[in-house]
């Protein structure tokens, strides 16, 4: 099992008297379909979460059952999304500061410090970029993990739909499958059209 990201930052945080202390996380920049979906969570010093690490280092059972424990008893939790059009009008780093405000609003406690996994997101407020943020802190990695498991599920129910592309075992990445499926049978209405190489498939067309 892999071993949990630290709690430095938030007990630094926590010592300093920041008592709420949030991180976030996205899922799904990189697909050629789907939504980009974020979480925000925020942890207590009695709640830590033991082994939460990055989201793509634990067996998808683990990240299920740390999920379902995180939105039960984290201090705050909540998601956010912005959709494949808005992907396509903003572009990726702008629709994940979206959806990344869309979760911020949804929490019923205002950060004071707010830790955010990789470089720094534009137009989002003041905040602490991380990078590896969810291998440098669990609150991160919580985020990092609601985050995924959400967008995950939206994609294995999307699947049914469009069975040729297989989302629910790549959830809309770029695999040979999936690519191969574009190729045959062009863009869904869930794709990324500004994404290469759907774009290229959509002018064959």
């Amino acid at each position: 099992m892999a071993a949990g990201a630290p709690l430095d930052i938030e007990r630094e945080a926590w010592t300093e008297g920041h008592r709420v202390v949030a991180g976030m996380d996205e899922a799904g920049r990189g697909p050629l379909a789907g939504p980009v979906v974020t979480a925000a969570v925020v942890l207590s010093p009695d709640t830590t979460f033991e082994g939460a690490t990055d989201s793509k280092a634990l067996p998808a059972a683990r990240r299920e059952e740390l999920c379902a424990r995180i939105r039960r008893e984290a201090r705050a939790c909540s998601v956010g999304a912005a959709s494949t059009r808005e992907i396509e009008h903003l572009d990726i780093l702008r629709a994940t500061s979206l959806a990344m405000r869309r979760a911020l609003a949804g929490l019923d406690a205002d950060p004071e410090l707010l830790l955010v996994d990789g470089k720094g997101i534009p137009d989002l407020p003041d905040h602490r970029p991380l990078v590896e943020g969810d291998r440098r802190s669990r609150t991160v990695a919580c985020a990092s993990i609601v985050a995924k498991v959400i967008r995950d599920r939206l994609m294995e129910r999307l699947s049914p739909r469009y069975p040729e592309y297989g989302w629910a075992s790549n959830k809309g990445y770029h695999t040979p499958e999936h690519t191969d499926a574009l190729a045959r049978l062009g863009p869904t209405p869930h794709h990324r059209r500004t994404f290469a190489p759907v774009s290229q498939f959509e002018l064959e067309l």
